[in-house]
């Protein structure tokens, strides 16, 4: 069953979906569960497994849940305020539950990376436990945080835990998909919005998509207009402005272009990186690949309006839904060919769908994109969002044009289907040592160990 538009495109905050957003979605979740017991609960302790535990540090993964468990929400939080209020906590050593009720915390002792420890449902896995007076359990859960902002339960992830909603065109694989298409001789782009509406009125799906779209266009400025060095220890500078001064001055630049994806792709996943607030697309760590598109599309493109951007965003997520359902899009289930790879496929879709390519091209653009992302590693140094992973939503965003391109000069047939390409990233992903799954054991973030 595919999941909604507003499901895959999430606003949130850098610098991971995964090991940030996701984590402080839990712990808002965990708190607001403790509503009617706050008073019973004198301390809490959150428990870090596998990825992580890993990568959490250099993730934030640790702040993000002390930040959901005081009230606050990736969407809502505002990021200036997010040192403060962390400062708060570890000064006072009291943790006010959703701003109201402060328990003790002792971050050394209540905050425990399991780095050792890997839970089996997924990689990426948290316990967080209320304790009372007397050292008994008010109430535990495990969450486990499967990419892109989604967030299950032990039984959600086992069960499911999506509403039923009686969509009109349900479909499980991109051939279910085409052949409802012809069948209905509808585009994916209207089979997409069926779909969407019957979740909600037209007038919110309209309202939903400006707001991820303008989320986007305020990522970029501020990434564009920002520069200095990016946060985390690895002394990495911000490059998008250099690249926007570069354009500025250039007289009938021939690459022009192709310098502005650079540029708007550097200047998202940099403010990402920075904790910036942000678009899931499908990732926090992939969320530059589609706006750098986008804005390729808005910029060089005759007849690219707000129908056609819309287009774009939910053909994407109609395809991104694809590869949630039938593989992941986690780099530590299945490595940056979830993320990366994922987004560059959706982007190219999108790309196909905006300029009224057929289903069959665009199908074709998708599978483009992602074939030359399998096997694609996630190893980020030092745990942080930076590098590889800022220049691969350039590299990968110029992928998706190319893709696409290639796709609208075809008639749509080809050797490898959307769906095989989707069953082999998972299989790859299978079959990738863990060590190169969002881990930092190895790559380049052994080989290039940050200082």
């Amino acid at each position: 069953m595919p999941v909604s538009v507003f499901d895959i495109f999430k606003i949130g905050i850098g610098p991971s979906s995964s090991h940030t957003m996701g984590p402080m979605t839990a712990a808002l979740r965990f708190a607001q569960s403790l509503a009617a017991k706050l008073p019973e609960v004198g301390r809490l302790q959150i428990d870090l497994f596998g990825s992580l535990a890993l990568a959490g540090r250099g993730h934030g993964t640790g702040d993000a849940v002390i930040l959901g468990l005081l009230g606050e929400a990736p969407e809502t939080v505002d990021p200036n305020a997010i040192p403060l209020l962390l400062a708060g906590v570890r000064t006072d050593r009291r943790l006010p539950l959703l701003g109201r009720h402060a328990v003790v915390f002792a971050e050394q002792s209540d905050l425990i990376f399991h780095y050792d420890q890997e839970l089996p449902l997924h990689p990426n896995a948290l316990r967080l436990t209320a304790y009372g007076a007397a050292a008994e359990v008010v109430a535990t859960e495990t969450y486990y945080s499967l990419g892109g902002g989604f967030v299950v339960t032990a039984h959600g992830f086992e069960h499911g835990t999506a509403a039923a909603v009686n969509l009109p065109f349900p479909y499980r694989s991109a051939d279910e998909l085409l052949a409802m298409a012809r069948s209905h001789k509808l585009s994916f782009a209207a089979i997409a919005r069926a779909n969407e509406e019957a979740r909600m009125p037209p007038v919110a799906v309209d309202a939903g998509l400006s707001r991820i779209w303008e989320a986007m266009q305020d990522c970029a400025k501020r990434g564009l207009a920002k520069e200095g060095l990016l946060p985390g220890g690895l002394g990495l500078l911000r490059r998008a402005h250099r690249h926007r001064l570069a354009l500025d001055a250039a007289q009938a630049d021939p690459l022009a272009a192709l310098q502005w994806v650079n540029a708007v792709a550097f200047a998202v996943a940099e403010e990402n990186a920075a904790g910036g607030r942000m678009v899931t697309a499908p990732t926090n760590g992939a969320a530059g690949v589609i706006p750098a598109v986008l804005h390729y599309l808005v910029r060089f493109v005759a007849n690219i309006g707000r129908s056609e951007i819309f287009d774009f965003l939910l053909v994407a997520a109609a395809i991104g839904s694809l590869y949630k359902e039938n593989a992941s899009i986690s780099g530590a289930a299945v490595g940056c060919q979830g993320e990366i790879g994922v987004a560059c496929s959706m982007a190219a879709v999108g790309m196909a769908a905006a300029l009224k390519g057929s289903n069959e091209q665009s199908e074709n653009a998708a599978e483009i994109g992602m074939e030359h992302h399998l096997g694609l590693t996630c190893d980020p140094i030092g745990g942080l969002v930076q590098v590889p992973c800022i220049e691969r939503n350039a590299i990968a965003a110029i992928t998706a044009i190319n893709a696409c391109l290639m796709a609208l000069r075809g008639d749509g047939k080809h050797l490898v289907s959307l769906d095989k390409v989707i069953a082999t990233m998972r299989q790859t992903g299978a079959d990738m040592q863990s060590k190169y799954k969002e881990t930092s054991l190895g790559g380049l973030a052994v080989n290039l160990v940050a200082c």
